[in-house]
């Protein structure tokens, strides 16, 4: 039997007397929603690093960092910090990235998202 680590929570989302369970990490959540946030236009970067500096010194893993869930009764919150992009209009881009995560966790895990709350950490300057 494989062990869980112990700083993780792990959701079961679906049990089946047939072929088994499916349980999904709280820092699979967490991963899934900072890859559907950075693939909005003007988000730049997850808890303040730049992406591409980012995914090159501690890979897909790091940008969970600025994500924070919490997964009760198969329904998600989450919250995240982001940089954005200097020029792009804050709220909808912000809408997009509420959309953006809430069906990608919804899609992938069968979980339920009832909050995506943004703090946006820093805005980046392109040279």
């Amino acid at each position: 039997m494989m062990e869980q680590e112990p700083d993780k929570t792990i959701h079961l989302t679906q049990e089946d007397d047939t072929f088994g369970t499916v349980k999904i990490a709280d820092d699979v959540v967490a991963m899934i929603a900072a890859l559907a946030a950075m693939e909005v236009d003007g988000v730049t970067a997850m808890n303040g690093n730049v992406a591409n500096e980012i995914l090159s010194k501690v890979g897909v893993k790091g940008l969970a960092k600025g994500v924070r869930v919490d997964i009760f009764n198969k329904k998600v919150k989450v919250e995240l910090a982001i940089t954005m992009e200097y020029g792009f209009h804050i709220p909808a881009t912000c809408q997009r990235v509420q959309n953006k995560v809430k069906s990608a966790i919804e899609n992938m895990t069968g979980l339920e998202v009832t909050d995506v709350n943004i703090r946006i950490s820093g805005i980046h300057m392109t040279h």
